[in-house]
């Protein structure tokens, strides 16, 4: 891995977890404490994080989104994949959801010109599906948020009340299997909240990366999701534990995925320990 991805990658996880220790960016990128350090020193000085005892700590606003074109450009592969299993889910004359992630509007790509209903709250997915003459689009309204070109609060919650669908595909910042699924926008996980409660199945677009993580604010718990949709790179304790809490996984295949990128990052620490889901 080349050093400028690796410092990308970094203020990622940095970003995604709030905080992460030198020991940790250690082990997922194999290479010596030493050279982390230097690592951070070289990004805080750049002004994109916060050394602290021992790691690092994000600089970013809790509830601040990534931008969509930051966004869009991450995992790319996973994603579009995932959009593109996702998208064989939908059959004709189904009503769905689709938030407002970038995997979501991959798979507004990938969905087929055929008798539709798509309620979303993402302006990228409304642009997208315009093009398809077949499928009636409902745009929820609210408050604009820029950065992630998408509707929230209250006006977008009363919207998603409004109807009822059978099937909502929502993807999120961190999926733990104690504290449910999280978004880093309050704002965002309120109407994701909204939209799995509006629905008769819930899919869960996540790649790999996100097992294990944390955002700033909960969505629901990881039960109340029915299908999971991820990539192969998934840690085998992970898909055997969604399944024995009847759970669907779906997994799919990456292809040229270089061999640096194929890494896991460690849901669990230690041996012998088994996942439970918080009921």
């Amino acid at each position: 891995m080349l050093v400028a991805e690796r410092h990308k990658k970094i203020v990622e996880l940095v970003n995604q977890r709030l905080s992460i220790r030198v020991s940790e960016l250690s082990d997922i990128f194999s290479v010596t404490e030493e050279t982390i350090r230097r690592d951070l020193e070289k990004l805080e000085s750049e002004g994109k994080l916060q050394r602290s005892h021992g790691g690092a700590v994000s600089i970013q606003e809790p509830d601040s989104e990534i931008h969509f074109s930051e966004r869009v450009t991450t995992n790319v592969p996973e994603k579009k994949a995932i959009a593109k299993e996702a998208a064989k889910h939908v059959n004709n004359g189904d009503r769905i959801i689709l938030d407002a992630s970038t995997t979501a509007w991959y798979m507004a790509k990938e969905l087929p010109n055929i008798p539709l209903t798509v309620l979303t709250n993402s302006i990228k997915v409304v642009m997208e599906l315009s093009k398809k003459e077949k499928i009636e689009v409902i745009s929820t309204g609210g408050k604009l948020l820029s950065r992630s070109l998408s509707y929230v609060g209250p006006l977008a919650e009363q919207s998603i009340s409004n109807y009822h669908v059978d099937k909502a595909f929502i993807s999120c910042t961190g999926v733990h299997f104690q504290d449910g699924l999280s978004d880093s926008n309050e704002l965002q996980a309120l109407l994701k909240k909204q939209m799995m409660t509006r629905a008769e199945r819930v899919y869960l677009m996540a790649d790999s990366s996100k097992f294990g993580k944390r955002a700033f604010s909960q969505i629901l718990p990881l039960n109340e999701v029915n299908v999971v949709i991820t990539d192969k790179k998934i840690d085998p304790l992970a898909k055997q534990t969604l399944e024995e809490n009847d759970i669907s996984v779906v997994t799919t295949q990456l292809i040229n995925i270089p061999e640096s990128q194929d890494r896991k990052i460690p849901i669990i620490k230690g041996k012998n320990q088994k996942l439970r889901l918080r009921r």
